[in-house]
């Protein structure tokens, strides 16, 4: 049972009781619609009140009905409101905790509003690349005014009802028992004799085409990619110029507009792909977990200071240990300056810097983290550094503690071998700034145990990090297709290509930067370190040699002031280096290649494709459990154009049948060796499925 429905004092109750936000899936429109006719059945009924079960009252739609038949299946939330302001007896809704989106729009077509304070109320589906559909672009304008109704529209920001208690939106604020309060409201009503309606408003602005004008041109500067924004204004827009009807109808048609758009398609990828990476298939969410209340990090260089702070700023101490006093105090300076920068912007309180900041216990010792209930390893990506710190703290931390490694490409099982408790280790790769990039790639090692997974993807929601779980391989998911992708900007260097190129053509299908900027921001030489590992380990995978005579002439990066590019000192942007342009061009005189003139359309499909091809050996071999997860990694850790919903599902997108046919295509050209097409791709193909089917 989704709903509830009981009489109180003359006054029927419908309580929307569908965990954990009330979403208004088909049986709960359906429980509604039956609570309306029973009281209007109901001679002893003379008011009802509509409110939610638990910690909502409604957060729109149900997530678990998206993409399914139920989803439109009538009666449809448009149904459900049409049925609410119809009624004949007065309909209060009693808003609490969340009311958004579908939530708030059926709160809309109550006849009154009534609310308790720090209710959180938001239209957010242009953050999934619509409008809201139910009458929101229509309905809110009416009730709060036009410039903030369009601004909550097209930002899909929440805002607190606290903000909006003299907007119009709200007949009360009700301190205290919220339901008691509804139910004398609603008496009160019942007396009153009036079914005032939002549809019937006009929305008042003393110059609202200009207005109007003006916010569409700021629009589409700011959201040149994806349509949604716009197509709020032009529904609002409705609102002002035409009958609420006829409004109704052009909303509707512009939110079925955006529905079929693929950047809707991958907003809504992106947003139940963050929920289900959270689910691991043979781990039951009922898992038990550890507690973690004391954490520990090995390090206090960028990474471990990082790292310390994602705990600090969620309430939990840290001990951070450092094995010179000299790089530990430089540690925590850095960590208190990174603290008061934000305090100088505004994002932070002084007071807050400093409750962070006391959460902090600097050491040398490892015996002052016995106690850690999670120790994070963050010291020098070399095994055996990792082998000795490991080594160390089986010596020393408490039976059960979790044994954490950031490291970002070694061999997570080998690092557990050097305790005597490798049920008790996991990786845990952040992203550099680590108290900043979203992504946490949490590595499962053939002995981690169920609890310890679960404990550590719950930690992840609380530090707020989108964590994806993957096996264990060199690189994990996202450096271990990375490396592909930056294997064929090598290669493209080699036929004929120029770094600038090569990134403004990426850049422009979407990536924040390309890969020959983003090696000069990294560092250059990290990357030789790895084709130096390579050059060991893996003698049959080939590069292009261009980066190593890079590095040989010292252009690590903007840290050594030239990379690839140019930089001039205090100036980060980066300015195309002649010098590097003529080696580049030598190199491959020196090889033999004669130099071709290549499209941006080939530099796209060549470092997007090399991702997908690598993406679906990661999958056929369970190194990500599903097409959605790798999506994940690169959307929040790798700068993949959100609007493209990333690399697998832009895969489906294109039809992996063409990307078959490209991938295949280049295996015949230079390096062809790079280009072996994963199975999967060719069985799915075959099959004309993708990915995500």
């Amino acid at each position: 049972m989704t709903v509830e429905y009981k009489v109180q004092d003359g006054v029927a109750l419908i309580t929307l009781d569908n965990p954990p936000v009330n979403g208004l899936g088909h049986a709960t429109r359906l429980g509604v619609v039956a609570g309306v006719a029973r009281a209007a059945d109901d001679d002893s009924v003379r008011a009802i009140v509509i409110t939610g079960a638990g910690k909502a009252f409604s957060g729109g739609a149900d997530i678990r009905e998206f993409n399914t038949p139920k989803a439109a299946q009538e009666p449809s939330l448009h149904t459900v409101i049409r049925i609410v302001e119809a009624s004949a007896k007065p309909v209060v809704a009693a808003l609490h905790s969340v009311a958004m989106g579908g939530g708030l729009e059926l709160a809309m077509g109550c006849h009154y509003r009534v609310t308790a304070p720090g209710t959180q109320i938001a239209l957010p589906e242009v953050k999934l690349g619509l409008l809201p559909g139910a009458g929101g672009t229509q309905r809110l304008p009416r009730a709060i005014g036009l410039e903030p109704a369009l601004n909550m529209i097209v930002s899909g920001d929440t805002v607190m009802s606290d903000a909006l208690a003299d907007s119009g939106l709200f007949d009360e604020v009700i301190d205290g028992d919220l339901l008691a309060g509804a139910i004398a409201f609603a008496q009160r009503a019942a007396e009153s004799g009036k079914r005032p309606l939002l549809r019937e408003r006009k929305v008042a602005h003393e110059n609202a085409e200009g207005f109007l004008q003006f916010a569409r041109n700021t629009v589409a500067a700011m959201a040149k990619n994806f349509p949604a924004p716009v197509k709020c204004v032009d529904a609002v827009q409705a609102a002002v110029q035409k009958r609420f009807d006829d409004g109704i109808q052009y909303e509707r048609s512009l939110f079925i507009e955006l529905m079929y758009t693929p950047q809707s398609r991958a907003l809504r990828h992106a947003f139940l792909g963050e929920r289900a990476a959270a689910k691991i298939p043979d781990v039951p969410e009922d898992t038990p977990v550890c507690k973690v209340e004391r954490v520990a990090v090995i390090g206090a260089g960028t990474m471990g200071g990082g790292i310390a702070m994602n705990f600090l700023n969620a309430g939990i101490p840290v001990t951070i240990l450092e094995t010179k006093q000299e790089a530990l105090d430089r540690g925590v300076a850095t960590i208190r300056k990174n603290y008061e920068n934000s305090a100088k912007k505004g994002k932070l309180t002084q007071e807050k810097v400093e409750e962070r900041m006391a959460r902090l216990t600097p050491t040398l010792s490892y015996d002052d983290i016995r106690d850690a209930d999670l120790v994070i390893e963050a010291v020098f990506e070399e095994m055996g550094v990792k082998e000795s710190v490991f080594k160390r703290l089986d010596e020393v931390v408490k039976p059960g503690a979790i044994l954490a490694s950031n490291t970002s490409t070694l061999d997570v099982d080998r690092i557990a071998s050097f305790t005597k408790r490798p049920q008790d280790v996991v990786g845990m790769h952040f992203f550099s700034p680590a108290n900043v990039m979203k992504l946490l790639e949490v590595v499962r090692g053939a002995k981690t145990s169920k609890d310890v997974l679960a404990t550590v993807m719950r930690i992840a929601k609380k530090i707020r990090k989108t964590a994806v779980v993957s096996g264990v391989c060199d690189g994990f998911i996202g450096n271990r297709m990375i490396e592909q992708y930056g294997r064929q900007a090598g290669f493209l260097l080699d036929e004929g290509a120029l770094p600038e190129q090569v990134d403004k053509a990426i850049e422009k299908f979407g990536f924040a930067m390309g890969p020959f900027r983003m090696g000069d921001l990294a560092g250059n030489d990290i990357g030789w370190a790895i084709r130096k590992r390579r050059a060991v380990e893996r003698p049959d995978m080939t590069y292009s040699k261009t980066g190593d005579v890079l590095c040989e002439l010292g252009h690590f990066g903007q840290k050594t002031g030239a990379g690839w590019y140019d930089y001039k000192a205090g100036d980060r942007k980066a300015y195309p280096s002649q010098a590097v342009n003529e080696m580049i061009e030598q190199h491959s005189r020196d090889l033999g290649i004669k130099r071709r003139k290549i499209s941006d359309e080939e530099i796209v499909e060549r470092l997007v494709y090399a991702l997908v091809n690598e993406g679906a050996k990661i999958l056929e071999e369970g190194i990500a459990s599903k097409a959605s997860d790798v999506d994940m990694v690169y959307l929040t850790g790798y700068g993949f154009p959100l609007f493209v919903g990333g690399p697998m599902l832009y895969a489906d997108t294109v039809g992996l049948h063409n990307v078959l046919q490209a991938v295949r295509r280049y295996s015949k050209g230079y390096r062809g060796e790079a280009w072996q097409p994963a199975p999967l791709i060719e069985r799915l193909a075959e099959q004309g499925k993708g990915f995500n089917d």
